[in-house]
């Protein structure tokens, strides 16, 4: 529900876009810069917020080495060294991605163990993949116990899949119920119309 602007390096609502859009404002709903038309300006946006050591912004360039995408060459191992530099200037999305990579060896040799340690670090910060991460990996190992704790969190804070997950368990019901209310609860609290009709206007693009 919301787009990292190359600007201001930071992710804005889909919803609040809109709504600034309608009341004809069409810079970057965050910061007001113009949005840049092409992907050199975007790059060269970016770059100038990581010269500053801005962690979003070394973070968000190093997804953009691991895609390949701003006209960038795909380069794993350098992004991964963009995810680590960005991870020890405080990104949580960094350690999530850093997890990601030692979890599937994606520019560095594959260590499970590794990744725990980044989605632990990520999911005690507040992360919703990185704790739902970790109940599979408790799940996998079959401490379907420790994995429910996990999933509970994950759910609670609007993590459709850990419900799910927590449902297939046998002898789980209460927990399913309780992990089901929390989901509830968070959707409703993140709901917003405009971010609706954002989702809805994408859909249609």
């Amino acid at each position: 529900h919301s787009s990292f602007e190359s600007c201001c390096v930071t992710r804005v609502c889909d919803g609040c876009a809109l709504a600034a859009q309608k009341r004809g404002m069409f810079d970057c709903a965050f910061c007001r810069t113009p949005m840049p038309n092409n992907d050199a300006d975007k790059l060269a946006m970016i770059r100038a917020r990581v010269k500053k050591k801005d962690p979003q912004a070394i973070y968000f360039l190093g997804q953009k080495y691991f895609f390949g995408s701003l006209g960038l060459q795909k380069d794993m191992r350098k992004a991964v060294e963009l995810y680590t530099k960005a991870a020890e200037l405080g990104s949580i999305d960094a350690l999530f991605s850093l997890g990601d990579a030692y979890f599937n060896g994606h520019g560095v040799q594959e260590d499970v163990t590794k990744a725990t340690t980044f989605f632990t670090k990520a999911a005690m910060q507040g992360h919703v993949v990185s704790r739902y991460n970790l109940g599979c990996d408790e799940g996998q190992k079959g401490n379907h116990g420790r994995a429910v704790r996990h999933w509970m969190i994950s759910a609670k804070m609007g993590d459709k899949d850990s419900v799910e997950n927590i449902k297939k368990l046998v002898g789980a019901k209460d927990q399913y119920m309780e992990a089901l209310r929390g989901y509830q609860n968070a959707v409703e609290e993140m709901k917003s119309h405009d971010r609706d009709e954002a989702k809805k206007v994408q859909r249609e693009i």
